[in-house]
């Protein structure tokens, strides 16, 4: 299917993990895909995308917690790819540490980027909508810990339930221009990130091994397994299209069956 010919779609966080995977569904549908990170590779990345899916696609090194270089990323990507359709607010970050163990700059960090950097995209992304009398999208990605707090990640369980909360607030704003949003919580899916959270959650509960923990924990996962990036990147792909045009303001699981609420 080429679902989104023609259309411009923005990514970030794309060049790894979730985030490729929902930039290379979108450019497989036929999408001009803005790729952003702060890796310096990500040009790279995109070229790689590119290559591999015959779209035409932009790769763009972003801080999400700069608000100046938020909207010079979006003038880019539209002045190179052409109007904006789709937002995906991807990029985010996680660390793991005891309640008197964590910094106020782990704080900040989780929230700066989890929160606010999804907060500054949409906020351009909006803009971006109304000038050109788009009937966006806009996707968040929250997490898991957006729909119950977990051991040792505080700071992290705040930054996503915050994220809920603006989509949320954006949905019943934006609801009468046509432009919608959504935010997903993806469970235990296989990226750098999860191997980061068997490593360190592994070492703070217990003697576990690589993947042992992990291992552990899939088998509470009513599919017993875990999810593919793909797998994410098209429930993302769903909500962006115009099959979801009456679906706002919801947050929905892709986690095998692992949170049921």
């Amino acid at each position: 299917m080429k679902r989104f010919a023609g259309q411009t779609v923005f990514v970030t966080g794309g060049n790894k993990g979730i985030g490729r995977g929902i930039a290379t569904r979108f450019a497989e549908e036929g999408a001009q895909v803005a790729i952003a990170a702060i890796e310096a590779d990500t040009p790279e990345i995109a070229a790689a995308i590119a290559a591999e899916t015959g779209a035409k696609t932009l790769g763009v090194t972003l801080d999400v917690t700069d608000a100046a270089a938020v909207r010079e990323a979006y003038a880019e990507a539209e002045a190179r790819l052409g109007t904006l359709s789709v937002s995906v607010q991807n990029a985010g970050v996680i660390t793991i540490a005891k309640v008197e163990d964590l910094t106020e700059r782990e704080w900040d960090l989780n929230l700066d980027v989890n929160t606010k950097g999804v907060f500054l995209c949409c906020q351009e992304a909006v803009k971006r909508f109304r000038a050109s009398g788009t009937k966006g999208r806009l996707i968040n990605t929250a997490s898991g810990q957006a729909r119950q707090g977990f051991i040792y990640t505080p700071h992290y369980a705040a930054s996503k339930f915050g994220v809920v909360g603006l989509t949320q607030s954006l949905a019943k704003e934006l609801a009468r221009e046509g432009i919608t949003a959504n935010a997903i919580c993806p469970g235990i899916i296989h990226t750098e990130m999860w191997d980061y959270n068997d490593r360190v959650w592994g070492r703070m509960l217990g003697e576990y091994g690589p993947g042992e923990l992990m291992a552990e924990w899939v088998e509470g996962i009513p599919m017993g397994r875990a999810g593919t990036p793909a797998e994410v990147g098209a429930l993302v792909a769903f909500l962006a299209s115009q099959d979801a045009a009456y679906i706002t303001g919801q947050t929905i699981n892709v986690d095998g069956g692992l949170i049921m609420s």
